[in-house]
C-alpha cells in the first residue's frame, strides 16, 4: 500500500512550498505541489499609476527583486511603444547578468549542495589528497592543501561546538549520500568561497542599481543613473573599471570552480541522470537586447516541444506574437473563484480558499500553459533552446561540461542526460559560464557607445489616452518571467505576473496534467520515507522560489505585522 508523505516547507529560504508524495515500493507514484500563501500584488496595483509598478512588484521577492523591476518596466514600455537608449540597454544587461550569476552561485552552493554533499564526511578527508584531486580538475589558485586544512579545522570546530549552524539542515549519513570524503571537503571549501564571490556579483548590481535588493535605477524608458566619466556622482571611469575588475574575478570562479564542481558531483551521481525529467516542453525567452527596440539579442530563446530539439521555435522580439498569444493560466486546481483558463490580460484575482483537495483545489499557485500544454522553464530550458539555436558560447560550455563528466564517470554522457534532476544543475552552471562572457561583451559595448559621445540613458514619454495593453518578459535566473499590464486613463486596470515558479510549481492544469514539479517527482527513488532526501533533490534542482509565486496580502487592508530593522 502506498505511503503518503508531506514536506512543508520544502524550500530552504524562499517561501512556503508544500510537496505531497505517494510512495510505493521505494518509488514516488503520485505527487502534489502546493503554494501555501497567497500573492496579492496584482490586487494592490489596481488603480495605481503605472510608474508605481516597478517599485511594488520588486516587493514580490526579497532576493530576485531586480527581475520584477525589469519585467515591469518592459511591460510599460511595450504598452507605450517606447524605445530604450543603448546605454540603458547595456547597463540593464550588466545588472541582470550579474544578478543571475549571483543567484546561480547561491543556488548551487547555499541552497542545494547540501542535498548531495555530506559535511560530516568532510571531517574524515585527507587535505593532501583533496588538494591533489582539486589540482587535477582545475587550475583554481585557491586549490591548495593549506586552504583545505584550514576549512577542515573550521568544520571540526563547528561540529565540536555542538551547533552546526548553517549546516544543521542536512540528512548527514543518509544512504543516498555517496561522495568520497575528499570530494565532500572540496565542495565544503568551495561552499565557503562561494559566499565571497556571490557577494562580488551583487556589488555590480548595487553599483549600477544604486542598491540591492530593490534596485532604484530601472525606470520606464531606460535607467536613472547618469553617465559622466568625470563626475564623482555619476557612472564614471573609476566605477566602470572597478566593475571590470569584478567581472574578471567572477569569470575565474565560475569557470574554474563552479562549473568543475557541478561536473564532478554529476559524474559521481550519474544515476541521477535517469530521474527528474518530468515535463519536457521547454520555454525560454531571448535576453540581453542590443538595440533600442528589443529585436536583436545576445542570448536566443524559444520553445521546444516534448524534449525534441528539432521542434525549436524561436521567440524573436518584445512584440513577438508567438509568445504573446501562447500564454494562459488555469485556476481549476487553485484557490481562486471559478475554474477558468484565461490569457493574463483577461484574468481576475479573486481568492477562495477551500482546504487541500487531492482531486480539487489545493494551491494558491495558478497553472500556466503554453499553447494548452504545461512547460518547464529555467536554466535547463534556456540552455536547451540556446543549444538548439546554435548559440556558440552555449555549445562550447555544454561540450566542455559533458566532456569532463564523461571523463570522470568513465562513460560517454550526451546532451540527453540534461533532461534530469542533475541535468538542471549542469545547465545552470553552463548558463552561468555563458553569462560571465556576456558581462565582458556588455561592458565593452557600453564603453564603446560612451566613447562615441552618446550619453543618453532614458526616453521621455507621454501616457496615451484610452486603454493600452503591454507585456514584458525576462529570462530570469529561475526561468521565464512575464508581466502583463492593462492601462486605462493613466491608471492600472489589470496587472498579472506569470513568474518562473508559477510555471514550474503550478498544480495540475485544466486538463488535469501534472505540473513540472509534480511530473518530475514521479518515478524518483526514496530510500527512507522518513528522510525523503531524494524528493528534496529533485524539487531543489528547479531552484523553487515561492515568494515569487505567492505573496501575502490582507484584503481588508489591516497591518498584519511590523518589523523594525536596526
Amino acid at each position: 500500500m502506498a505511503k503518503r508523505i508531506t514536506i512543508d516547507p520544502i524550500t530552504r529560504i524562499e517561501g512556503h512550498l508544500r510537496i505531497d508524495c505517494e510512495i510505493d515500493n521505494g518509488r514516488v507514484t503520485n505527487a502534489w505541489s502546493s503554494g501555501q500563501m497567497w500573492r496579492g500584488i496584482e490586487v494592490i496595483l489596481q488603480g495605481r499609476d503605472p510608474r508605481d509598478a516597478p517599485t511594488y512588484t520588486q516587493r514580490i521577492c526579497g532576493v530576485c527583486t531586480t527581475v520584477h523591476a525589469l519585467a515591469s518596466v518592459r511591460a510599460i514600455e511595450n504598452a507605450l511603444k517606447l524605445e530604450v537608449p543603448l546605454n540603458a540597454q547595456y547597463i540593464r544587461n550588466l545588472i541582470i547578468a550579474a544578478h543571475a550569476i549571483h543567484d546561480h552561485i547561491v543556488h548551487f552552493y547555499i541552497l542545494s549542495a547540501l542535498d548531495w554533499v555530506d559535511i560530516t564526511s568532510a571531517l574524515k578527508a585527507d587535505p593532501k589528497k583533496t588538494a591533489q584531486l582539486a589540482e587535477s580538475l582545475s587550475s583554481w589558485h585557491r586549490n591548495h592543501v593549506q586552504e583545505f586544512k584550514a576549512v577542515q579545522d573550521k568544520l571540526k570546530a563547528v561540529v565540536d561546538s555542538g551547533q552546526l549552524g548553517i549546516f544543521a539542515n542536512g540528512y548527514w549519513g543518509h544512504p543516498a549520500m555517496k561522495l568520497p570524503p575528499e570530494v565532500n571537503l572540496l565542495a565544503a571549501t568551495h561552499y565557503l568561497q562561494a559566499l565571497e564571490y556571490q557577494r562580488k556579483a551583487n556589488m555590480i548590481v548595487s553599483i549600477l542599481g544604486s542598491k540591492t535588493p530593490h534596485v532604484a535605477t530601472l525606470v520606464p524608458g531606460g535607467v536613472s543613473c547618469a553617465v559622466n566619466l568625470e563626475s564623482p556622482s555619476a557612472l564614471n571611469t573609476e566605477r566602470l573599471f572597478y566593475i571590470k575588475s569584478i567581472i574578471d574575478e567572477l569569470g575565474d570562479f565560475v569557470r574554474q570552480v563552479y562549473l568543475v564542481d557541478v561536473c564532478a558531483v554529476g559524474a559521481l551521481y550519474a544515476d541521477w541522470t535517469q530521474y527528474g525529467a518530468g515535463v519536457t516542453n521547454y520555454l525560454s525567452v531571448p535576453e540581453l537586447p542590443m538595440d533600442t527596440k528589443g529585436t536583436v539579442f545576445r542570448l536566443p530563446g524559444g520553445y521546444i516541444k516534448n524534449g525534441d530539439l528539432k521542434t525549436y521555435t524561436p521567440i524573436t522580439s518584445y512584440q513577438d506574437d508567438f509568445f504573446r498569444e501562447g500564454v494562459k493560466e488555469s485556476i481549476k486546481h487553485s484557490w481562486y473563484e471559478g475554474e477558468w483558463t484565461k490569457h493574463p490580460w483577461d484574468e481576475t484575482t479573486q481568492p477562495r480558499y477551500t482546504g487541500f483537495q487531492d482531486q480539487g483545489k489545493y494551491s494558491w499557485v495558478k497553472s500556466p500553459s503554453f499553447y494548452d500544454q504545461p512547460a518547464q522553464v529555467g536554466p535547463l530550458a534556456n540552455v536547451l533552446c540556446m543549444y538548439a539555436a546554435g548559440h556558440g558560447p552555449t555549445r562550447k560550455y555544454v561540450e566542455q561540461a559533458l566532456g569532463l563528466v564523461s571523463k570522470l564517470a568513465g562513460t560517454q554522457v550526451g546532451p540527453e542526460a540534461l533532461h534530469s534532476t542533475i541535468g538542471r544543475h549542469a545547465a545552470r552552471a553552463i548558463r552561468c559560464a555563458v553569462l560571465t562572457e556576456e558581462l565582458n561583451v556588455q561592458w565593452q559595448a557600453l564603453m564603446d557607445n560612451i566613447a562615441k559621445g552618446d550619453l543618453a540613458i532614458c526616453t521621455p514619454y507621454p501616457f496615451r489616452p484610452g486603454e493600452s495593453r503591454g507585456f514584458g518578459f525576462h529570462e530570469a535566473p529561475r526561468g521565464v518571467l512575464s508581466h502583463w499590464i492593462v492601462i486605462d486613463s493613466n491608471r492600472i486596470k489589470n496587472y498579472q505576473a506569470v513568474v518562473p515558479s508559477t510555471w514550474n510549481a503550478g498544480p495540475r492544469n485544466h486538463h488535469d496534467a501534472l505540473g513540472p514539479y509534480e511530473a518530475s517527482l514521479v518515478g524518483n527513488p526514496v530510500a527512507d520515507p522518513e528522510r525523503p532526501l531524494e524528493v528534496l533533490r529533485t524539487v531543489h534542482s528547479f531552484d523553487p522560489c515561492l515568494a515569487c509565486a505567492i505573496h501575502l496580502h490582507d484584503p481588508r487592508g489591516r497591518v498584519l505585522t511590523q518589523v523594525r530593522a536596526l
